[in-house]
């Protein structure tokens, strides 16, 4: 008996543990961007759970949380961060780690070796520093 009082007392702990978790955030795109769709099936795969939200203004979304200088094609919020762009899933685990003070952290434009866009080359994606300085700077290379 006692070994089943353990066993559960294990499990409710293993399932309640804040690492297995998925991480939630919330994807702003627009409603005919299909590379948009294969990003959020690469965060739902790498653990996140993305509710994506379809917008036909994503200029004011972009400005709204801080984007809109190292802009791509959707806008992500993760806990208080903006994730802009094809940002490796290594990238954004990175920040939420060790939670810097920024805006966020962004992979401008559409690079094709990025997730969503093609198949991932790791170690060649920069990836900036959302913030208010105007020159970027470099946050990681994935």
């Amino acid at each position: 008996m006692k070994m089943k009082k353990w066993l559960a007392v294990f499990m409710m702990a293993f399932v309640a543990s804040p690492s297995w978790a998925a991480v939630a955030a919330t994807l702003y795109k627009d409603p005919n961007c299909g590379c948009c769709e294969e990003y959020v099936k690469y965060l739902n795969a790498h653990g996140f759970a993305v509710k994506a939200v379809n917008s036909s203004n994503m200029s004011a979304i972009k400005q709204q949380y801080g984007s809109d200088k190292l802009a791509s094609c959707h806008t992500m919020r993760v806990g208080q961060y903006t994730v802009e762009g094809h940002v490796p899933v290594a990238a954004i685990q990175k920040m939420l780690k060790a939670q810097p003070k920024i805006t966020g952290i962004s992979v401008p434009g559409m690079p094709a070796n990025s997730p969503g866009m093609g198949p991932e080359v790791k170690g060649t994606l920069k990836v900036y520093v959302l913030n208010q300085s105007e020159k970027p700077q470099l946050f990681s290379i994935e």
